[in-house]
């Protein structure tokens, strides 16, 4: 059905091509991800754009739900569409699409006497987005996202007339040839037989201003071209060739190695601070995009020292919603050739509340997905990290009681894609550690889930945390700035002192009995908390082992786990 064209650029018509991008995003995601070979061949552009463009739904939305008559103006909405890309931004191809909209969204929203709503202001958007986003990569290369971008804004510049349909046209037909030339721009392309999975993504948002602004939907096509063999040169198209199993077969040889961790981060810092971070990120690995701006930034780097990229995001300012994946012993980045299609068998996929957690889970062989505190991780979100496991089977360990709801689904959806998922309802990050530590992926799947429920199962949890405000709890009411000792979920301990609470916490959790106390520390827990509870337990508990970790901002100032 053909959409409701709009006549020129308002907030509906921000709101109509957010949603038709993210239909047509989802559409694709499959074939995008297949052909992701460019920068590291992790098949996950498709999905990372689509999450991306799905954070700017949402905060588009969210505006027109808080106007009382439905009618925000252009400028809330697109500020809003550039906010909730860039917070929403993933993967490197994510991140620069979110710069585009924000550099779109610097036009569209910008003060003055002229609106531009028009085709004038539609060319004058894209680009600023091209040039804002070449600018946000720290060592731009021809043949991406960057190349696409910037011909569907020469070619708008060169549409006549004042209609916003011609001019979003011409930036499309710009895009879609531009993006059939860059096997011959990028020869990790033409070895693999496919055009530029970022690419393919921004046509798709294109095509969806096409249709914004003209009712009708561009055609679909191919996102691969002939295959090149015995070193002869095939002539590139957009509309046939390769199918998806060729290109994987073929996309090898993609560099000569590179980085073992992508890390993303929100930053609020100011402009000076994020300049001297681009010097020291780009020092340490590859692949380095900051975008945003007005005190607030999204960080993506891929590193060897992913510590040492968070540390220099500490230095500049207070990152947060930090993501960190390792591309993995097989992983094209890390072996310079593009990684077997074939899924590993099992897997383990947990959410974990602090990048020290983050960390110790993926040295143990998880796939992680960070929760910071206040922002729980979506169901997408967590479908996405099951995804980027590539397992026939996978434990999902949601790591919190509140989560679980958000895990059953993420499981359900990711069982409809023909993956077996078992969903281990651990409430504590410490169960987590448990259950980890006894998974074998060697036995079979039911045994193995069955041993590490188990072992969650038998390990109790607590958390020592500071009250935020009044309330009635199990122990009587806390106020503001109290310390709570929470055991299994509910408040048993309410004190003054971090280590005093936490020692009474665990004399609490010992006196039931235990072998092994798990103590994770969180970045502002007191700097001998760690070595009083150890002598605590070693002057008070005869054959009971301590093993101490650091978890990073993970929320509570202690997590406790006793088996």
């Amino acid at each position: 059905m053909a959409q409701v064209p709009q006549t020129f650029f308002d907030a509906l018509a921000v709101r109509t091509w957010c949603g038709l991008a993210l239909e047509s995003l989802g559409r694709a995601r499959e074939d995008i991800d297949a052909i992701n070979v460019y920068p590291v061949a992790d098949g996950d552009t498709g999905t990372n754009l689509y999450l991306t463009v799905e954070s700017a739904v949402a905060a588009v939305e969210a505006v027109f739900t808080a106007y009382d008559d439905g009618k925000p103006t252009l400028a809330d909405a697109a500020r809003a569409m550039a906010h909730g890309a860039l917070i929403g931004a993933r993967g490197n191809s994510g991140t620069i699409l979110a710069q585009l909209l924000r550099g779109m969204a610097q036009v569209l929203a910008a003060d003055g006497e002229t609106a531009h709503t028009d085709g004038s202001g539609l060319r004058l958007a894209l680009r600023q987005a091209a040039d804002s986003a070449r600018g946000a990569v720290a060592h731009p290369v021809e043949g991406t996202v960057l190349t696409v971008a910037s011909a569907a804004a020469d070619a708008a510049g060169g549409a006549e007339g004042e209609d916003c349909g011609a001019v979003a046209r011409a930036a499309y037909e710009g895009a879609r040839t531009a993006l059939a030339a860059t096997p011959g721009q990028l020869a990790v392309l033409e070895r693999a037989g496919v055009v530029d999975a970022g690419g393919r993504g921004l046509v798709a948002v294109l095509g969806a201003l096409v249709e914004t602004f003209t009712g009708e939907a561009v055609a679909a096509f191919s996102v691969l071209h002939t295959r090149v063999e015995d070193g002869s040169h095939g002539t590139p198209v957009v509309g046939g060739g390769t199918s998806p199993a060729d290109a994987e077969e073929c996309a090898d040889a993609v560099g000569d190695g590179g980085p073992a961790f992508e890390v993303i981060y929100l930053l609020e810092a100011g402009d000076d601070a994020v300049d001297r971070l681009r010097e020291r990120l780009d020092g340490l690995g590859d692949s380095l995009v900051i975008v945003g701006g007005d005190g607030l930034w999204n960080v993506h780097v891929h590193v060897d020292d992913a510590g040492a990229a968070v540390e220099a995001g500490v230095e500049a300012g207070r990152p947060y919603r930090i993501r960190i994946t390792h591309f993995g012993a097989d992983d094209a980045h890390t072996t310079g050739r593009r990684p077997s299609r074939e899924r590993v068998q099992r897997a383990v996929v947990a959410v974990v509340p602090g990048e020290g957690l983050a960390g110790l889970y993926t040295e143990a062989g998880a796939t992680t997905v960070l929760a910071r505190p206040g922002e729980p991780p979506a169901s997408g979100e967590l479908v996405e990290a099951v995804r980027r496991a590539h397992a026939r089977e996978v434990v999902l360990l949601p790591n919190d009681a509140d989560l679980r709801h958000t895990a059953a689904a993420a499981a359900e959806q990711a069982r409809t894609e023909g993956i077996r998922v078992a969903l281990i309802p651990t409430r504590s990050a410490v169960q987590g550690i448990a259950a980890l530590a006894v998974h074998e992926p060697e036995r079979r799947f039911d045994e193995d889930v069955v041993s590490m429920t188990s072992a969650a199962g038998a390990t109790r949890y607590a958390e020592v945390a500071v009250a935020e405000r009044q309330s009635w709890t199990m122990a009587g009411i806390c106020q503001a700035g109290d310390v709570l000792g929470l055991v299994d979920g509910d408040v048993a301990v309410i004190g003054s002192d971090v280590t005093a609470t936490a020692e009474s916490v665990l004399d609490r959790m010992l006196s039931a009995g235990g072998e092994l106390v798990t103590l994770v520390l969180g970045d502002q827990a007191p700097e001998a908390i760690a070595e009083h509870l150890e002598a605590r337990v070693r002057e008070s508990y005869l054959a009971v082992d301590t093993v101490v970790y650091r978890g990073g901002r993970q929320g509570a100032l202690l997590l406790i786990g006793v088996e």
